[in-house]
C-alpha cells in the first residue's frame, strides 16, 4: 500500500498527515492517542485513509494504534465491512502467538492415516480432492471451507460452490468448487482401507444431517456411531455439533474436550469450541479460542472471519458508547483485565515478556523486527522464541483449553467467578487426572480409530497406477478438475488436439487456459513408496526417450513453414496439435531447438534449413501459442523422417570455407564493404513505410563486423538483407546452402544491382 494513500505534499513542499498537524514522529507516529485521529477523521471521506492508516500500523506490529485507527474510522462514518480488518487479526494473532510462546510451522503434523491424510484435518483420506496445486484433501475440509489456502505450498484453495445471491469464484475455481473426487486415489482408499471408508461415508452422511439443520437425528446417528466406535474422534466433533445445535452447550463441550484431551493441537477443535462458546453468549471465551486455532493454524478460515467479525462488533461506535465490556476486552493480547473506555482500552503492557511501543522506542535491540508483508510469517528470532509470560492477577483471562496454564493462573481463575468455560476446565481436568492415575495417556493413534501399518503386498497392484492413455505407470501424474489422472505429457498431448478430458469429455478449457499441471503430489508419494522398482523401470524409458530427443543431428524435429536464417529473428504462431507437441518437447529437453525448412513438392521439405533457438514462449488461453525464436545454425539434410505427426531429419551442420591468403582476404574486404554500401544505401532509398515495416518485425541492419570469418556463418548484416529482400524463396535457398562467403556477396550484390535499378525508375 503506497504512502500517498495516507500522507500527502503541502502545497509547500512538506509532507503532513492527512488531515492533522506535522508532529516530529511524522505522519506515521503510533503514540499520538485518540484526538489526533479525530482531527484525522473531520473532513468527510477521510476515514479510508484511516483504515489504511489502521491496516499500515497493523502490518507493522503497532496493535494499539492500528486498534485506534480503525475505532475512529467506525465514528466517522467508515462502512462496517469485517473483511477489512484481515490485516488488524494478523496482528492480534500475531501479538497472542508470541505472547504464549507458541511455534508456527508451514509443515503439517504426520496424519494417523499415513500417506493417505487430509492435509487439513490429518484425519483418513475421505472422497480425497485434488486441488490445482496438487495437494490433496478430504471433501469435508474443502466443502466447510476450513483452510484459506494450502498447509504445504501456501496457494490459495478454491471456495465452496457459492450460494444464491453471493459471489461466484472465478472460472478456474468454479470448477474445482464441485469438489470432483480424485478417481485413482478414491479407489485406492475403497480397496486399501475399506473398513475407515464405510465410517467415513457414515461422517459424511452426519455432516449432511448437520447442514440441514436435523440436529435430533444427527445426534441420534452419532451416539449410535460412537457405540461401535467410540475412539472415534471425528463423530465426537459431529456429536458435539448436534448438541451445540440443540443448545446442550454443556454436552458439546464435554465431547470437544474429549477429543482436546486426545490431540491437543487440532485447530478445527478449537473453533468448534469457540462457536460453542459464542453461541453461548461467552464472547470473549470464544474470542481466545478462536485465536489459538489461528494461532496453530494461521489459515483456518472460519477462525479469522469470526474474529474479523467480532472485532467489527466491538470497535462498532455503539458499543463504543456504552463502554466495552470485560468479557469482550479482556480476550485482546494487549488489554487488561478490567472495565476500559475507548481509547484507553489498550493499556501499554508491562510485563517482560510483553512488548510496548514506548519499549520498542527506547530499546530498539530488545525488539523483534518489525514485521513486513503478512505478520503470519513473521521470522523474527524474538518472537520465535519467546517464553510463555507467567500468569498475572490482573493479566489475561486465560482459557481453559490453553496448554501453558499456570498453577498462580488456575488459583486465580478459582476465586473468581467461573464461566461456563472454566467449569468445563475442571471437569476436563478431572476426567485426565482419572485416566494419568489409571496409567493412560493421549495416543495419537486412536484420534480417528485408525493404526494401520503398511499396506499388505497383495493390495498392492501395479494396474491401479496406470494412466489410461499411455497404458504404463504413471509418470508425473498430474489430476484435472473432473478427477481423473494422467501422465502430464500424455494430458497434455490430448489437449494439443481438443479441450476436453480424454475419458469423461468434460471441458478443460479454464484447466487447459491456467497451464499448471501440476503434479499430483500423493499419488506421486505412493508410486515411490510402494513401486520403487517399477518407477525406475519407468523413469528409465522416460530418460531414453528424453535423450533420444535432445539428439540434434540424428531426428532433428523440423518445422516445415518458411525460410529462416541465421542470427535473425523468426516468430511464430503455432497452432497445430503436432507443433505445439514439438515446441512442447524441445523446451522439455533443454535444448529449446528445432529445424526450419521450407516445404519441397518433391521430398516433403527442403535439402537446406536453418536451426531454431526458441528464447520464449507466450502461450495462449486456447493452447495456441507465439513463440519467439531466431536463427542458428545453418544445416543440410542427410535423411528424413516422422515422429507422432511432425518431421524429423538426420543433419549435418554447414560452416563457410575459410581462406588463408592474404590478397584474397584484402579482395574479399573491399568485396564486403562495397555490397555493404550498396545494400546502406538501397535501405535508405526504400519508401518510409516499407522501412518501419522492415524494422518493425527484423529490428535494426547489423553493423558491420571487422573480422569477416569470425562465426561459421559469416558477416550478420548479409542474413538479415537476405530475410527482407522480396526474393523467390528457391532464390534465398541457393544462397543459404552456400559455403563460400564470397560467393554469398556475389549473388547479394546481383539481387541488389537489380532493385537498385527499378528504385531509379
Amino acid at each position: 500500500m503506497s504512502s500517498p494513500a495516507v500522507a500527502r505534499a503541502s502545497p509547500g513542499g512538506n509532507r503532513e498527515a492527512a488531515g492533522g498537524p506535522r508532529s516530529r514522529n511524522g505522519p506515521w507516529e503510533v503514540g499520538g492517542g485518540g484526538e489526533r485521529l479525530e482531527r484525522a477523521g473531520a473532513e468527510p471521506g477521510r476515514w479510508e485513509l484511516l483504515l489504511r492508516r489502521g491496516e499500515l500500523l497493523a502490518l507493522g506490529g503497532h496493535l494499539k494504534g492500528a486498534l485506534e485507527a480503525f475505532a475512529a474510522a467506525l465514528r466517522r462514518g467508515a462502512p462496517a465491512r469485517p473483511e477489512r480488518l484481515g490485516s488488524l487479526v494478523d496482528c492480534l494473532v500475531f501479538s497472542y502467538r508470541l505472547r504464549h510462546g507458541l511455534r508456527w510451522s508451514a509443515t503439517p503434523a504426520a496424519g494417523a492415516a499415513g500417506l493417505l491424510s487430509c492435509l487439513g484435518c490429518r484425519g483418513f483420506l475421505s472422497e480425497p480432492v485434488t486441488v490445482p496445486c496438487g495437494h490433496s484433501y478430504c471433501r469435508r475440509c474443502l466443502r466447510r471451507e476450513l483452510r484459506a489456502r494450502c498447509r504445504l505450498c501456501r496457494d490459495r484453495l478454491p471456495p465452496a460452490a457459492a450460494a444464491e445471491g453471493t459471489p461466484r469464484p472465478p472460472p478456474l475455481a468454479a470448477a474445482i468448487a464441485d469438489f470432483r473426487t480424485s478417481v485413482v486415489l478414491n479407489h485406492l482408499a475403497e480397496k486399501w482401507f475399506p473398513g475407515q471408508r464405510e465410517r467415513a461415508r457414515a461422517a459424511g452422511r452426519l455432516g449432511e444431517l448437520l447442514h440441514q439443520g436435523r440436529y435430533r437425528e444427527a445426534l441420534a446417528a452419532a451416539c449410535d456411531a460412537l457405540r461401535a466406535e467410540p475412539t472415534d474422534l471425528t463423530l465426537k466433533i459431529y456429536r458435539a455439533e448436534s448438541y451445540a445445535g440443540l443448545q446442550e452447550f454443556k454436552a458439546a463441550i464435554e465431547d470437544l474436550n474429549a477429543v482436546l484431551f486426545q490431540l491437543p493441537n487440532w485447530p478445527e477443535v478449537y473453533f468448534r469450541k469457540g462457536k460453542v462458546l459464542q453461541d453461548a453468549g461467552f464472547l470473549g471465551d470464544a474470542l481466545q479460542l478462536f485465536l489459538q486455532c489461528l494461532a496453530l493454524d494461521e489459515d483456518f478460515a472460519p477462525a479469522k472471519l469470526q474474529v474479523e467479525k467480532i472485532l467489527c462488533d466491538l470497535l462498532s461506535p455503539d458499543n463504543l458508547k456504552e463502554g466495552l465490556k470485560e468479557s469482550s476486552w479482556s480476550s485482546l493480547p494487549c488489554s487488561k483485565n478490567k472495565p476500559f473506555g475507548f481509547p484507553s482500552v489498550v493499556e501499554e503492557p508491562h510485563s517482560p515478556g510483553e512488548l510496548s511501543l514506548k519499549q520498542t522506542e527506547e530499546q530498539p535491540e530488545d525488539a523483534p523486527e518489525p514485521v513486513k508483508g503478512s505478520l503470519n510469517r513473521a521470522r523474527s528470532a524474538q518472537a520465535i522464541n519467546t517464553a510463555a509470560v507467567p500468569a498475572r492477577e490482573d493479566g489475561l483471562k486465560r482459557v481453559s483449553s490453553e496448554p501453558l496454564l499456570s498453577a498462580q493462573g488456575r488459583g486465580v481463575l478459582l476465586k473468581r467467578k467461573l464461566s461456563l468455560l472454566e467449569q468445563d476446565m475442571l471437569i476436563n481436568e478431572d476426567g485426565r487426572n482419572k485416566l494419568k492415575k489409571q496409567g493412560e495417556s493421549p495416543r495419537e493413534d486412536c484420534v480417528f480409530s485408525l493404526a494401520y501399518g503398511d499396506i499388505p503386498e497383495e493390495l498392492i497392484d501395479v494396474s491401479d497406477f496406470e494412466c489410461s492413455l499411455c497404458m504404463r505407470l504413471f509418470f508425473e501424474p498430474v489430476t484435472t478438475p473432473c478427477g481423473h489422472s494422467f501422465c502430464k505429457n500424455c494430458l497434455e498431448r490430448c489437449l494439443d488436439h481438443t479441450p476436453y478430458c480424454p475419458l469423461c469429455k468434460e471441458s478443460l478449457k479454464e484447466y487447459l487456459a491456467d497451464r499448471r499441471y501440476c503434479v499430483t503430489q500423493l499419488l506421486e508419494e505412493l508410486i515411490v513408496k510402494y513401486l520403487p522398482d517399477e518407477l525406475s523401470e519407468r523413469k528409465k524409458i522416460y530418460d531414453e526417450e528424453t535423450a533420444e530427443l535432445s539428439h540434434l543431428t540424428k531426428n532433428v524435429p523440423i518445422f516445415v513453414c518458411t525460410m529462416a536464417y541465421p542470427t535473425v529473428p523468426c516468430p511464430l504462431h503455432v497452432f497445430e496439435p503436432r507443433y505445439r507437441l514439438m515446441i512442447r518437447r524441445s523446451i522439455q529437453t533443454g535444448t529449446k531447438q528445432f529445424g526450419m525448412c521450407v516445404s519441397d513438392t518433391q521430398n516433403s521439405f527442403a535439402d537446406y534449413g536453418c536451426m531454431l533457438q526458441i528464447r520464449n514462449v507466450h502461450f495462449l488461453p486456447d493452447g495456441r501459442s507465439v513463440v519467439d525464436t531466431v536463427g542458428g545454425k545453418r544445416f543440410r539434410v542427410l535423411k528424413r523422417g516422422m515422429k507422432d505427426g511432425y518431421c524429423t531429419a538426420d543433419i549435418e551442420y554447414l560452416e563457410d570455407v575459410k581462406i588463408e591468403n592474404g590478397d584474397e582476404i584484402q579482395s574479399l574486404r573491399e568485396l564486403h564493404d562495397l555490397v555493404y554500401s550498396q545494400a546502406c544505401s538501397w535501405f535508405q532509398n526504400l519508401r518510409d513505410r516499407f522501412r518501419s515495416q522492415i524494422l518493425q518485425h527484423f529490428g535494426s541492419m547489423p553493423e558491420r563486423e571487422e573480422n569477416l570469418q569470425a562465426t561459421p556463418n559469416g558477416p550478420a548484416w548479409c542474413w538479415w538483407l537476405l530475410a527482407v529482400l522480396p526474393v523467390d524463396p528457391r532464390y534465398q535457398l541457393s544462397v543459404l546452402s552456400m559455403k563460400s562467403l564470397e560467393e554469398r556477396l556475389t549473388k547479394i550484390q546481383h539481387i541488389l544491382t537489380y532493385f537498385s535499378r527499378d528504385q531509379s525508375k
